[in-house]
């Protein structure tokens, strides 16, 4: 069939005889005489009144069967179908009446734009975040951290079946070992189950941070978002450069917020005493291994430590 346009105009401008030469065309084209047949209350009239709609509703089906993709969709309406219905009953005479629905492409698409949407990130690389990945795949990739890929899994099943879990996870491994393609793994999935998360990659965070001196609101409004999102991670804490005020009362006050309430993920280099060494440090106080205790009191008590370990995958 030529397109609808094209028909619609060269009917307009011809005779009697050739527009019901091309409604009989319409009337006779095979996905739309299956329609006919499968609703024989459809006067001949109503059927010829409509023609236009089952012009449509065939154009369409005939484009979804031979799908390009949903970036390339020949359909008026991208990603959506014409459905047609019939109308009337209890003595109103039977009609012809059209509507676009979505089909299985843009609903996955829409379903997977509202769970993105539930998750924020900061600095880091958005690939895990965009795709839905099956366990086996990622075990796939390494054997060697297939321990900590069945950790976070249990991790994930808990906290649908449970909800929020009072600790989040420590996930601990050399460079490049798949560390925070996990935790955004674990955020994709808990996302699906209508839980809200952040993730920030610390170094790039803290060093933003210093920006937002003169932007109170931003500084305050970016805090907000840290404490009372459902699931928080740290990506690459213990690589930063801090100085005191970002670890006291930027991160002190959010895991100090967060602690007993809303779990809180972290992915390092440094085990759990590394990390207390350098949060013990700051970049011109030195060393206050009080202070650097006491944001570890927010940390230590509330993480399960998972040994990521496996290949360096970056650059594979």
């Amino acid at each position: 069939m030529e397109s609808m346009g094209r028909w619609l105009g060269a009917a307009a401008g011809v005779g009697e005889a050739d527009w019901k030469r091309q409604t009989m065309k319409v009337l006779n084209d095979a996905v739309v005489a299956e329609w006919i047949a499968a609703h024989p209350e459809v006067s001949r009239e109503a059927l010829t009144k409509n023609v236009t709609r089952l012009y449509q509703y065939a154009k369409e089906k005939k484009e979804c069967a031979k799908c390009p993709g949903l970036e390339r969709c020949p359909n008026d309406m991208a990603g959506h179908y014409t459905k047609l219905v019939v109308t009337g009953g209890d003595g109103v005479e039977p009609n012809v009446a059209d509507y676009k629905v979505p089909c299985d492409l843009q609903r996955a698409k829409s379903s997977q734009d509202s769970v993105r949407a539930r998750i924020k990130s900061f600095y880091v690389d958005e690939k895990a975040l965009n795709k839905e990945y099956s366990p086996a795949e990622i075990i796939s990739r390494d054997m060697q951290r297939a321990g900590a890929v069945e950790a976070v899994i249990k991790y994930v099943l808990r906290t649908r079946d449970d909800g929020l879990q009072p600790n989040g996870l420590y996930l601990q491994g050399d460079f490049g070992t798949g560390k925070t393609f996990l935790a955004s793994y674990l955020l994709y999935e808990l996302a699906k189950s209508g839980f809200t998360g952040v993730i920030v990659y610390t170094p790039d965070f803290v060093e933003d941070l210093k920006s937002m001196f003169g932007e109170p609101q931003k500084l305050k409004e970016t805090i907000e978002l840290l404490k009372d999102t459902d699931l928080l991670v740290f990506d690459d804490i213990g690589a930063e450069h801090l100085n005191a005020w970002t670890r006291d009362h930027v991160l002190g006050a959010i895991l100090n917020y967060r602690m007993n309430r809303k779990p809180t993920f972290y992915t390092s280099n440094h085990d759990l005493d590394g990390l207390q060494r350098h949060l013990s440090f700051t970049t011109r106080e030195g060393e206050d291994e009080y202070r650097g205790q006491r944001l570890m009191d927010r940390i230590r008590p509330f993480v399960e430590v998972i040994e990521v370990g496996g290949r360096n995958q970056r650059g594979r």
